[in-house]
């Protein structure tokens, strides 16, 4: 019983631990680092492909650095961080992809290999807002 007790514990905390290190995109969703060149955006409120791509290219610039392309390196399907919820495997780096990179003209979050210039992605963002208002805070968020 104490065993299975413990157990409990730790399977209940692991969202907590995957959150701790999260980072919350202008849209609100959670962008959960995987690697030092790949992260996860979890699913919410049925956002679709658009505002993902948003959430990818905010980490993407704000906590990597990153100028280049964001790709899917894994598509939709069961989160590797948040059990019960769904999300898209992002990564800064080509070489880490299963098959060779590619462009697409479609915004999809389904097909492994599509890249997106960080800046063209950053303007899913301008959904939230009204186009007079500022697209990102001046302030850090994490």
């Amino acid at each position: 019983m104490r065993r299975f007790m413990f157990a409990a514990a730790v399977v209940t905390a692991l969202p907590a631990v995957a959150n701790a290190q999260s980072f919350r995109a202008i849209n609100d969703l959670t962008v959960v680092p995987l690697t030092r060149a790949s992260f996860e955006v979890i699913e919410a409120r049925g956002e679709g492909p658009r505002g993902i791509w948003c959430a990818a290219a905010e980490y993407a610039e704000r906590r990597l650095g990153a100028r280049g392309r964001v790709y899917v390196s894994e598509a939709r399907g069961p989160s590797r961080s948040v059990r019960g919820r769904k999300a898209v495997v992002f990564t800064v780096n080509a070489n880490a992809l299963p098959r060779g990179p590619f462009q697409s003209t479609n915004v999809t979050t389904a097909q492994v290999g599509v890249g997106l210039p960080v800046a063209h992605a950053l303007q899913f963002c301008r959904d939230v807002f009204d186009h007079d208002e500022p697209i990102f805070r001046r302030n850090d968020r994490g």
